[in-house]
């Protein structure tokens, strides 16, 4: 994909994520229940999971429009954007 696009809801996002995982080295510091933790852990995985298909979506929006300005396929950058959301599971 050409352009990127990182808008401030994506970067909040992660900054979000950021401060969730510095609570669960916390809760590890603090020697809490590893349930809690893992909880924790999976809250942040989906966290990740979200922001990567906002980033992706974002930046396939772009693409598309670029594309079609151009007058060029856009069909490879669907494909491509979901090759790359099914190879980071």
């Amino acid at each position: 994909m050409a352009g990127y696009v990182y808008d401030k809801k994506a970067l909040n996002r992660l900054k979000r994520i950021e401060g969730q995982m510095k609570g669960v080295i916390s809760m590890m510091e603090q020697g809490k229940d590893c349930r809690d933790i893992v909880t924790q852990m999976s809250a942040i995985r989906n966290a990740i999971d979200r922001a990567m298909g906002v980033i992706v979506s974002a930046n396939l929006e772009q693409c598309v429009r670029e594309n079609i300005e151009k007058g060029e396929e856009t069909d490879h950058l669907v494909k491509e954007a979901v090759e790359l959301l099914i190879k980071s599971r």
